[in-house]
């Protein structure tokens, strides 16, 4: 079964529920079809380590963890807000319509560079993306949207997560919760 890792930071249960919410209304307004991640899924990815067809080997959890942790320990919880939604449309059809980060947009970035640096300097970085745009996605749909202004939905960031998804399974495992500022 293939598995991919991947860091990241979710919102709490009762942001999640609100964030549940306005997918479901956006589904209904726009007539879109597809189905919600769920609150469970809800994340904002800093950064993808890899995807693995036989399973996360243990010597990448372990290097995953070592570089993340003190990465975690330094950084002080911040704000994180999502008032703008829109489709990501590099491809026609099961577009990502997400949630696009303004208040703590800032903190995600200098988070996201330094796990990047830590990873890289422990070779486990992967493919490095050349423009980090926070978001978290709400769906996958055919019919895009264009940007527009939604009731910002907010919460403060204050554990960096290390996530396995299984792969084809809409299932993430949270293999580690890293506290911020410990």
């Amino acid at each position: 079964m293939a598995e991919r890792l991947f860091l990241a930071v979710r919102p709490d249960a009762a942001t999640a529920q609100r964030i549940e919410s306005l997918a479901q209304e956006l589904r209904r307004k726009h007539g879109l079809r597809g189905k919600s991640l769920g609150p469970e899924r809800f994340h904002v990815t800093l950064h993808l380590i890899g995807d693995f067809a036989g399973g996360v080997p243990a010597q990448v959890l372990a290097g995953a963890l070592d570089a993340a942790s003190p990465v975690a320990a330094r950084t002080s919880p911040f704000p994180i807000g999502l008032g703008t939604v829109a489709s990501f449309t590099r491809k026609r059809r099961n577009m990502p319509l997400v949630l696009l980060a303004e208040e703590g947009g800032q903190g995600l970035g200098q988070l996201q560079q330094e796990l990047v640096a830590a990873l890289a300097a422990v070779d486990l970085a992967g493919r490095i993306e050349p423009r980090f745009t926070p978001h978290l996605t709400l769906l996958y749909d055919d019919r895009p949207l264009a940007a527009q202004a939604v009731e910002p939905l907010s919460w403060r960031a204050s554990e960096l997560l290390l996530v396995r998804s299984l792969l084809g399974r809409s299932r993430h495992e949270v293999l580690a919760r890293l506290p911020l500022g410990a």
